[in-house]
């Protein structure tokens, strides 16, 4: 029998965590409740479609592969830093054993600064899809490596378009970025860490970026951890970064986004 990597393994735990929360509220009453909410009207995507390198700052206390990053005692300050350094939108983890977030990081966020924010978490149930819009995100993230065919991963790309979410659609190899583009993904990243190793690879996304489809927004993620990095992931085609070590580790958040974002536009 194959070992359970930590990817399986927090899947698994979510899956659970969402059979819980189901038993108390149930997905009709949630996506009832969500659709009361005011709908994002891709605001995510919109924030990312510009003619400038765009920053997606992710509000990060841990993961799996580094371990502590930060202590963030208060998201909301962390995340308007990151809107002071010109953030184009906020990434919210939400899972809670790996990487310490919480559903209230996100909602505090998204009530306080006025950026759309990413529902960072691993989603496997539509109940999450509609979690995210009632916690106030624009956008959800989608891992290809959790939903690896199309007849996985387009049903729940199909629940946030009814929930009026924009989707970041994660991919790691050539083989998850075809599934990505034959399910429909309009926003696609490239993260230059496995997610099964936690090996790095920046080369990625300087060699998946010429297969995106032509309107696709291409986000690379992970790895950035100096301005000449943002300069040559711009220079490869890349529409946005995501990250979060980097940013949360700073000891002026606000300032290390702009020295990204002033690296890529000299580009």
């Amino acid at each position: 029998m194959s070992q359970v990597t930590i990817l399986q393994q927090i899947a698994r735990e979510r899956q659970a965590d969402v059979d819980a929360a189901r038993a108390s509220r149930s997905l009709d009453t949630v996506r009832a409740e969500a659709l009361r909410t005011p709908a994002p009207g891709g605001r995510f995507a919109a924030a990312l479609r510009t003619t400038s390198l765009e920053v997606i700052a992710e509000v990060k206390r841990a993961s799996p592969s580094r371990g502590r990053i930060a202590g963030i005692p208060d998201p909301v300050a962390l995340a308007s830093a990151y809107a002071a350094g010109g953030a184009a939108a906020i990434s919210v983890l939400t899972e809670p054993r790996h990487f310490l977030g919480s559903d209230e990081d996100l909602r505090q966020v998204a009530a306080a600064t006025g950026l759309p924010c990413l529902r960072k978490d691993f989603i496997v149930d539509p109940y999450q899809v509609w979690e995210a819009r009632l916690l106030g995100a624009s956008a959800c993230l989608l891992i290809v490596a959790l939903l690896p065919t199309v007849d996985q991963l387009r049903p729940l790309l199909d629940v946030a378009g009814e929930a009026g979410l924009d989707v970041l659609v994660e991919t790691h190899d050539e083989q998850e970025l075809r599934t990505a583009i034959d399910a429909g993904a309009t926003i696609i990243g490239v993260n230059h860490r496995n997610l099964h190793t936690f090996e790095m690879d920046m080369t990625l996304f300087e060699r998946l970026r010429p297969q995106l489809p032509a309107g696709a927004i291409a986000v690379a993620e992970s790895g950035v951890h100096e301005p000449a990095t943002a300069a040559r992931l711009r220079r490869a085609g890349a529409d946005a970064i995501l990250v979060g070590e980097h940013l949360a580790r700073a000891a002026d958040p606000a300032a290390a986004l702009r020295q990204l974002r002033e690296a890529a536009s000299c580009s």
